[in-house]
């Protein structure tokens, strides 16, 4: 059986221009490496509504129970302006130790080591007790609406079990070893409108200005205390994203205004609790003002938190062995697709530093992926021990 080397396969999964939610060819790529070390695969494409359609990849070792799931994402965000990187973004380049290109940290590194450890574990245990899947999706840093939650419930209809799954995100904040994710808050957005009656400035009590009420709830939206966080979460928060108010004249009281804001709450919160609050402050603000309002909401995930169990501080034992730091269990950052795998499996969130994810000169340090590599490889060893 073939061995795969985790720095060759990182590069050659850097070098598809996979911007969300563009596949560019990486899942059948990705399909013949693992079929070529013994997974069965299936490639699964989404799409809902107007949506442009996703490929995602569900790939299994073995048939027998447990199973341990490997989840992770290939589509990366926008480069920007590519002349401002040392070298070309989907031309992965080694700097000084490091491997730079777009996906390196977040999080195409983390899919290569998983591959490279599973191919090497394979390899020496052929008659493992259980099997080894990974999930793999083209639309996490996008809307995803068409990845990891549409395979998730494709794996409820196939009644596909998973006992354990880990999440590769890059949960380290600067050091490799830091940190754990088992548990995320919730995230939603509102989009807000505000309306009122155009008119001449001169002539302001024939005209309504929605501008003066969207900046007054705005106002008391931001100063809104929501709660000073919980025993594992840090305070919710809430931040204004967007006003737009379209006009073009100066000496014109405008007819509308839009505003567009973001939560991140904890479990002292549910996305349905927030919206009653908002609203009773959207009803008496626009009742002051005598303007009309419409609010809508994307929610793109409730806060939640997976109890660690012995699964837990068996990765998080290793983790501190191979990298020599005190591994913290966090619910910090912000959204990631565990929010879909947690409803059909416990999990957790381990992978890459992630200081300069979505920046300019992505990068990882080269002895981080081996320790990576190392670290999975050990999961894998103890889980089907």
């Amino acid at each position: 059986m073939k061995i795969f080397n985790d720095l060759q396969l990182a590069k050659e999964l850097i070098r598809f221009p996979t911007v969300t939610p563009v596949d560019a060819g990486i899942m059948k790529f990705l399909e013949k490496k693992l079929k070529s070390i013994g997974f069965k695969t299936k490639i699964l494409e989404f799409k809902e509504g107007n949506s442009k359609s996703v490929k995602n990849i569900y790939a299994r070792f073995g048939t027998k129970s447990p199973n341990f799931c490997y989840a992770g994402h290939v589509d990366v965000v926008p480069p920007g302006n590519i002349k401002n990187w040392s070298s070309n973004p989907f031309k992965p380049t080694i700097k000084n130790g490091r491997l730079i290109g777009r996906g390196a940290s977040d999080m195409k590194s983390s899919v290569a080591s998983f591959i490279a450890a599973v191919s090497d574990f394979a390899s020496k245990n052929k008659k493992f007790k259980g099997s080894i899947s990974l999930l793999i999706t083209g639309d996490e840093e996008g809307i995803a609406i068409n990845g990891t939650k549409k395979v998730v419930e494709y794996l409820k209809r196939k009644k596909e079990k998973i006992n354990f799954c880990l999440v590769g995100e890059p949960t380290n904040p600067s050091r490799m070893g830091e940190m754990i994710k088992i548990g995320r808050r919730g995230s939603m957005t509102g989009y807000l409108s505000i309306f009122g009656k155009m008119g001449h400035v001169a002539y302001s009590h024939k005209a309504v200005n929605p501008s003066t009420c969207i900046v007054d709830i705005l106002k008391n939206l931001k100063q809104l205390r929501l709660d000073n966080g919980s025993k594992n979460f840090q305070p919710s928060n809430l931040e204004v994203t967007k006003i737009s108010i379209d006009n073009s004249a100066d000496n014109v009281i405008p007819g509308d205004a839009y505003a567009t804001f973001n939560i991140r709450f904890n479990d002292r919160h549910s996305s349905n609790k927030l919206k009653k609050k908002i609203s009773i402050y959207l009803r008496k603000i626009c009742k002051k003002y005598k303007c009309k309002f419409k609010i809508e909401y994307m929610i793109s995930g409730e806060s939640f938190i997976t109890k660690p169990n012995k699964t837990t501080y068996m990765i998080r034992d290793i983790i501190k062995k191979n990298t020599k730091k005190n591994t913290k269990l966090s619910t910090s950052g912000g959204t990631s697709d565990a929010r879909f795998i947690r409803k059909i499996s416990p999990c957790l969130e381990f992978g890459m530093v992630g200081a300069s994810m979505h920046q300019v000169d992505e990068n990882i340090k080269v002895s981080d992926l081996k320790t990576l590599t190392k670290i999975h490889k050990e999961i894998l060893e103890n889980y089907f021990s």
